[in-house]
């Protein structure tokens, strides 16, 4: 018998019948900026489309996104008011708490997941307290990320999302939390994030580009797969709810290893690098609209559960169109 494997292709509907890989939009986080001020809602120059919130301009924009079929946030900070320890990310009245707290407010329902990091609240821009021989302190830092975490839980986030990549930081944020009743709080963590080129947009959204130095001493060597699994594990044993890999498209072996070794959902963050050259490219005409479904797909497609991406915003047109609706 001479198998047809085209036969299942001749049509929209039958090939939708069959398709064996599935994007929705409740399986993806939007990433938002908020700063400091008022009336502000400003473009990120090398992320288009991408927008610097103040508060009150951001929770203007929450129905929208809604209506765009998001419903879950990932919230970074990008504050003037930093601090030599980044204490200043713990403060009640921060910049994300504040945030959180108002997107709480008008929209229930959405789920607020906060970045959980000292880069964006220290001086130097570094994800780690140093000792003065420029070791890390690793007990002063767990104990500040520890103290951010809890001030995002006493606002009313969903997840917090540890990315800085500290030995132990899940095990004692999750301790952290759970000491003070906030055990329904989830962790979102950063597991394999990889010292990445791809990063080089977020620098500027984020104005956390380190003052000296890199984050290799922190963040994974790019070359390491076996190391990723390690440390994936290590967060899942540390009380992780949901493991990250970040970048995502360079990175799909790291998502499918990961996949097949454990059963906790995996995130991917399709990362800025990787968001402005797809831009770019679609905008010039290089390529079709298609290659953002395709990055998408295939990040799903490698194993992950859940997509952050700045493509959000257009993404429930894209699958419409694809779907052929």
């Amino acid at each position: 018998m001479v198998k047809r494997p085209t036969r299942l292709r001749r049509s929209q509907t039958i090939r939708q019948l069959v398709k064996e890989t599935r994007l929705h939009m409740d399986q993806i986080i939007y990433p938002v900026f908020v700063v400091d001020g008022k009336n502000i809602k400003e473009e990120i120059p090398s992320m288009k489309g991408q927008y610097h919130y103040s508060v009150d301009r951001l929770l203007e924009d929450i129905d929208t996104l809604w209506n765009f079929g998001i419903h879950s946030l990932l919230v970074f900070a990008t504050t003037e008011h930093k601090s030599v320890n980044g204490k200043s990310g713990a403060q009640a009245n921060g910049l994300v708490q504040k945030a959180i707290r108002g997107i709480k407010e008008k929209k229930p329902q959405m789920t607020v997941i906060a970045d959980v990091c000292l880069c964006t609240y220290k001086e130097d821009g570094h994800c780690c307290i140093f000792r003065e021989d420029m070791e890390i302190d690793r007990i002063k830092t767990l104990d500040v990320l520890s103290q951010i975490a809890l001030s995002y839980a006493e606002a009313g986030v969903d997840m917090v999302a540890p990315s800085d990549m500290m030995d132990g930081r899940v095990a004692a944020i999750r301790e952290s939390l759970d000491a003070q009743k906030y055990e329904h709080v989830g962790i979102l963590a950063y597991s394999a994030k990889y010292a990445s080129a791809f990063y080089g947009p977020f620098r500027e959204a984020a104005h956390s580009a380190p003052a000296f130095g890199d984050r290799k001493m922190y963040q994974m060597d790019p070359a390491n797969q076996r190391e990723a699994l390690k440390e994936i594990q290590l967060d899942i044993e540390e009380g992780a709810d949901i493991v990250m890999v970040k970048p995502a498209m360079a990175y799909l072996d790291i998502i499918h290893a990961a996949s097949e070794q454990v059963e906790t959902p995996i995130a991917a963050y399709q990362v800025s690098g990787e968001f402005a050259m797809l831009r770019q490219a679609v905008d010039t005409g290089i390529l079709d609209q298609r290659a953002v479904y395709e990055s998408l797909l295939a990040i799903r497609r490698s194993g992950a559960t859940i997509i952050i991406t700045y493509f959000a915003k257009e993404l429930q047109g894209i699958l419409d169109k694809e779907a052929g609706l």
